[in-house]
């Protein structure tokens, strides 16, 4: 029996990956040639999945890659734990037998605590928060150091990718100026500087007093052309033996309009009830539990507004705009507006703003109106 050909909430990878094809090509040129690339996009848009797509085409070519998220690691000792796992697996291990992988960790300044997973035999590393700062310090500068000087001793290519490096800042402020220090000596290794919050990350690299200011590439992904995605989408229940009746995919591009999440969700959901609207009525359901916690989270201008965006996108602050959605005055609106922009709930467009996720303003439209 065929199973459902769409995927949404994991990575999707192999036969689910889809029309990304331009900037996927970019992608592995770029870290082929070492190029830094800033990732900027928000979520749910695909950054991971063209990340480890650009991956395994890497890793077959010979090139070392290896992923350290920095939402894992709010501290110093969490984040020289994950770099320490991520050079073991990803660098050391195809470079090394097992008995010498962790000799490369001998000259740290501060010795980790290793412990083996009995269920597989991989080693976790831990760093105490009792050592002094300076020291930590330089064995976070020794850890970044690593991956350069492993892959010129073997003659080979490495990249490192650090997801939701915005956080890079909260775990430390002085870690951006340590982490270019070291990097910009490193000119053989690629790193990838992938976030979702796009203010924050536009101004790590193009702010020219941020440390990172015209270090790297930036790479802007947005939504996927819904053309593409259509035929994707019918392509995909042709495979499976469920031919959609002509138009039917472009009516439901029309609806998430490219979001590679949202178009992913809707798709199979028609996939499974057999008609656009059903679809439309069991991904609302699907959704209504999370969007309700966003609606009570939300203060009362920014319900006003995210009703405003649901019904016409726009802009906000005009007093045309404000008078014919019932909004406060454009003072109140701008902090609702910020806020709902921080929580990537609402986005810019050349048009004003929109809500960003399009089965968030179908929710509003339905529910909360």
């Amino acid at each position: 029996m065929p199973t459902n050909p769409f995927r949404f909430g994991d990575v999707a990878l192999d036969e689910w990956f889809t029309d990304r094809a331009g900037e996927l090509a970019e992608l592995q040129a770029d870290l082929t040639n070492g190029q830094n690339v800033a990732l900027i996009a928000p979520r749910r848009y695909g950054k991971t999945s063209l990340l480890r797509r650009a991956a395994q085409a890497l890793v077959a070519g010979g090139v070392l890659v290896a992923d350290v998220d920095l939402m894992k690691t709010p501290t110093k000792e969490k984040l020289a734990g994950r770099l320490a796992k991520a050079i073991h697996d990803d660098i050391a291990s195809p470079l090394f037998k097992v008995k010498e992988r962790l000799r490369v960790f001998s000259d740290l300044r501060v010795t980790p605590t290793i412990n083996i997973d009995p269920s597989d035999g991989s080693p976790t590393f831990s760093f105490s928060a009792t050592h002094r700062h300076e020291d930590l310090d330089a064995t976070l500068e020794r850890l970044l150091e690593l991956p350069a000087q492993l892959g010129a001793e073997r003659k080979r290519r490495v990249a490192i990718v650090f997801d939701e490096f915005q956080e890079v800042t909260e775990i430390d402020p002085k870690l951006p100026a340590l982490m270019r220090a070291v990097f910009q000596e490193q000119p053989h290794v690629a790193h990838v500087y992938s976030g979702s919050k796009r203010d924050m990350m536009r101004r790590l690299f193009t702010h020219q007093n941020e440390p990172f200011y015209r270090s790297a590439k930036v790479m802007e992904l947005g939504r996927i052309d819904p053309v593409l995605f259509a035929t994707f989408v019918d392509e995909r229940f042709v495979e499976t033996g469920r031919p959609l009746a002509p138009g039917v995919a472009a009516q439901l591009l029309a609806i998430t309009g490219g979001h590679p999440y949202a178009t992913q969700e809707l798709a199979y959901a028609l996939w499974e009830v057999g008609d656009l609207a059903a679809a439309v009525e069991s991904v609302l359901r699907s959704e209504n539990a999370h969007f309700s916690l966003v609606w009570d989270g939300a203060s009362r201008t920014q319900r006003l507004v995210l009703q405003a965006l649901a019904a016409e996108p726009g802009r906000v602050f005009g007093s045309d705009y404000r008078l014919r959605n019932d909004l406060p005055a454009a003072s109140s609106v701008q902090r609702a507006v910020e806020q709902l922009v921080a929580d990537e709930l609402v986005e810019r467009t050349d048009a004003g703003y929109e809500i960003s996720e399009p089965f968030l303003r179908e929710w509003v439209l339905a529910v909360a109106s």
